[in-house]
Parts: C-alpha cells; sequence; structure tokens
C-alpha cells in the first residue's frame, strides 16, 4: 500500500480528535477522542457520509467529497448530535486524508455528555485552557454561592439574635414593637397582655440570680405552652412580659387565659435543694377598645390594667376600662412599686 510508511497513531495524537479517511471517502482510522463519541469500529468502513452530515459555509455536501482545507460543519448523523467543526487536508501520495475535528462552542456540553477529559485533548488544544477557565469558573461561583448562603445564614441568625432575649429565647422589646406596628398598619385585630411576676425579686434576693434565671425560663415555657403558634411572646423587662394574642380579643376568653397562666405560675418552680414561689399579675387591652389603636396607648392602657391588679391584691388579671383607667390609678392611689 502507499501509505504503508504512515503513521495514523502519530498523526491522531496530534489530532485525538481526527480520523482518517481514503479518496473514497471510507474511514480506516479513527482518533482516541472520537473513538470516545463513537466506538472505533462502528465507523472504520463507513463513508464520512454515512456517518456525519457535512457543510462546507452552510451548503450542504450531500454524499459528495468531502472539500479540502476548508471550514466544515459536522453532525453525526446518529445518536448524540453533537456539533462538530473540522477542516479536511489530503496526505501527499497516499490516496488518503486527515479530518480533524473540533467541539467548537459545544465543548461543554461534549465534555458532560462523553466524560472527556483533559487528556482527551492534544496538549496545544486551546480548548484545554477553556476548560480551566470553565472550571475555575465554576468553583468560584460555587465558592461564592456557598459563601453567600453562609452570609445569609449569618445575617438571618443576627436577626434573629437582634429580635430574640438570650436567656428565655423569647421575643424581645425591639421584635415586640415590631410585631406590633405590622399587625397595626394590617389593621389585624388583636388583644395585648401585660404580665409582670410577683414576688421574684424576692427569689433574687435570698437564692440568687442563677435561681431567678431558673425561674425566667420556666415562665418563659409557661407562656410559650398558653399561647398559639402565631401569638407573640416578649419579654421586656427584667420580670414584664407582653403577650400579643393574634385574632384573639374575647374578653372572657382573655380572661380564662389569664387566669389559666397565673396559676402556672404559681406552681413551685424546683431550684437545687428547694424551690421558687413566685406568682403573676396580668393587664390586658385588646384594639377593640380603640377607633385608631396605637402601640404605645394600648401598652400603657395595659399597663394601667396590671397596676390595678397589683392593687387589688396580685395574682389577678384586669381588663382594661376605659371608665376606670383612663383617669389613673383609683381614688388617687400611687401604683405600687412592682416586686
Amino acid at each position: 500500500m502507499k501509505h504503508a510508511t504512515f503513521d495514523p497513531t502519530s498523526v491522531c495524537a496530534l489530532m485525538p480528535m481526527g480520523l482518517i479517511y481514503d479518496d473514497d471517502g471510507i474511514i480506516q482510522f479513527v482518533g482516541p477522542t472520537l473513538g470516545k463519541l463513537r466506538r472505533a469500529d462502528t465507523l472504520i468502513g463507513k463513508t464520512i457520509s454515512e456517518v456525519f452530515s457535512v457543510r462546507d459555509n452552510g451548503r450542504g455536501t450531500g454524499d459528495g467529497p468531502v472539500p479540502l482545507s476548508t471550514k466544515l460543519y459536522l453532525n453525526f448523523t446518529s445518536g448524540i448530535s453533537t456539533p462538530l467543526k473540522g477542516m479536511a487536508i489530503a496526505i501527499d501520495g497516499a490516496n488518503l486524508n486527515i479530518l480533524n475535528l473540533s467541539f467548537g462552542i459545544s465543548i461543554l456540553d461534549a465534555v458532560a455528555d462523553y466524560r472527556l477529559t483533559s487528556g482527551d485533548f492534544a496538549h496545544t488544544d486551546l480548548a484545554i485552557e477553556m476548560l480551566y477557565l470553565v472550571e475555575a469558573k465554576s468553583a468560584v461561583l460555587e465558592e461564592t454561592k456557598q459563601l453567600n448562603a453562609r452570609l445569609q445564614g449569618a445575617k438571618v441568625a443576627a436577626e434573629e439574635q437582634a429580635y430574640t432575649d438570650t436567656l428565655t429565647g423569647l421575643k424581645n422589646r425591639r421584635a415586640m414593637d415590631y410585631v406590633l406596628d405590622r399587625m397595626l398598619r394590617g389593621g389585624v385585630h388583636f388583644a395585648l397582655m401585660h404580665l409582670d411576676l410577683d414576688y421574684f425579686k424576692s427569689v433574687n434576693d435570698t437564692l440568687g440570680h442563677a435561681a431567678g434565671d431558673t425561674v425566667l425560663q420556666r415562665v418563659a415555657k409557661i407562656l410559650l405552652e398558653e399561647t398559639r403558634g402565631d401569638d407573640m411572646v416578649a419579654r421586656v423587662g427584667g420580670d414584664e412580659f407582653v403577650l400579643v394574642f393574634n385574632k384573639f380579643v374575647d374578653h372572657d376568653r382573655l380572661m380564662r387565659t389569664a387566669s389559666r397562666i397565673i396559676a402556672r405560675l404559681e406552681e413551685p418552680i424546683p431550684y437545687q435543694d428547694t424551690v421558687c414561689r413566685i406568682s403573676g399579675s396580668i393587664g390586658i387591652t385588646t384594639t377593640e377598645f380603640y377607633a385608631s389603636p396605637s402601640a404605645d396607648k394600648m401598652i400603657h392602657d395595659a399597663d394601667l390594667a396590671l397596676y390595678g391588679s397589683k392593687h387589688d391584691g396580685r395574682a389577678q388579671a384586669t381588663l382594661y376600662d376605659p371608665g376606670r383607667h383612663d383617669g389613673g390609678m383609683p381614688d388617687g392611689q400611687v401604683a405600687p412599686q412592682r416586686r
């Protein structure tokens, strides 16, 4: 054979996506990378037109010879129709031709479709550089994505911390202000319950602040258990709490809820080898008392009702009464000191 001295292996080492075909268009040798796209034994012996549809600058070549030394556009005729670019040249005196192929802009799809690696490309192929850039870009994007997720998580955690009382896990005054503002702007009907613990100071004074912390955590648990998921419980002072009952303004039911909370607060709270005893006084108001309710006014009125509970003997709940409380404490009394 005239091409006996021709070494196709060396040629395809430089052009792993290449193939060699004779002047009749019959494929004689397939490069290793092209062999990963289609098994070599299924290509050798077939004509170029059986394996590819070939266009020369947009014109189909049909079953005619592959144009030489010009840009070609090819697609596999079966299987994954990977778009390819190529150019064919003749091997002088050998009755053979080399068709060198590349992926062009479809390289990323091809790498994914055929699980190609850098070893499937010639070392001088600029596609390798592009793949490295794409890989680097993907790594940067993934790292940026993870960083953004961490930052978002940190932001959420910081916002949650900013709205949370660290000792009890309840909402704090800032959160209460936000919730009340949102509900009032939305025209939501709700009740506001102001709770102040009775005898809490004596717990701190006799047993220490650690005992007081234990009591506050127990109180928080009780309040959460006595409210619903869309209600809010906030610790707004050392031993002061505000409960906001969403769309719950029935006075009788509110008083029953308050009585139940007080009864639970009076249960002894174990601490080390003793128990802590407290109670609670509550003042209640609802949006139904106001033509145009405001947070400051409702908190003030619930506080007046709370002072009424303290004045009447503690361990009880008082519903705000505009006729009684708007003039201040009854009978000119001074609000008692909370203990």
